[in-house]
């Protein structure tokens, strides 16, 4: 079974402190490689550290192995989940569902259609994926459950779905360009207004 475990979940051992320049080569290395066209299959330890410009054993050092490295350079990708205010549910919603497929590095556009068939195909991949795309996830779930017990939305409401509704159109539309005429900066709005209609206490 592949080692999953992250630098970050994993214990640190006593020696010379790591350097951060090496770090971020190592992990900018797979992202230009995976962005350039690797799949997860093919990209290799070797091709990795040729391209950063370091050792292999640099590498090892600080991951176990591929698939914890791969894991640490995705999470870097999606960034820390917005801060909602709590004082809204339609505004907090329209500020999370406007971070969906929203990333400032350009190379996401092209890693994460190549990620979709590895997540299909390794549970591995898949439980990597869920934990880098889980705080968003997460804060979108406690700003619906928030709103269930203030009675603003209906108690029967599926948190699963409604999710799966608020995020996949936002999703689409910037992965994929589905309609490139459209002002992305009103969709958010728009999925969130028409999604709620529906979800209201009447």
């Amino acid at each position: 079974m592949s080692d999953m475990t992250s630098t970050a979940d994993a214990p640190r051992s006593p020696g010379r402190p790591r350097s951060t320049r090496a770090d971020e080569a190592i992990v900018d290395a797979t992202l230009d490689l995976l962005a350039e066209g690797s799949t997860i299959e093919s990209l290799s330890i070797e091709a990795i550290a040729a391209r950063a410009g370091v050792g292999k054993a640099t590498i090892y050092r600080r991951w176990p192995g591929k698939d914890a490295l791969l894991l640490d350079a995705l999470r870097t990708l999606k960034g820390p989940a917005p801060h909602t205010a709590g004082h809204s549910v339609r505004d907090d919603l329209v500020l999370l569902v406007g971070a969906v497929g929203q990333h400032a590095d350009p190379r996401v556009r092209k890693i994460m259609p190549c990620l979709v068939p590895e997540v299909n195909r390794s549970s591995a991949h898949r439980q990597a994926y869920e934990a880098i795309i889980e705080p968003r996830r997460a804060a979108m779930r406690e700003v619906l459950r928030g709103a269930i017990d203030r009675g603003e939305l209906r108690a029967d409401l599926d948190i699963e779905v409604t999710m799966s509704l608020l995020t996949a159109p936002m999703l689409t539309q910037r992965m994929l360009r589905w309609h490139p005429e459209r002002d992305e900066r009103m969709l958010p709005e728009r999925i969130v207004d028409t999604v709620l209609d529906g979800l209201r206490t009447r």
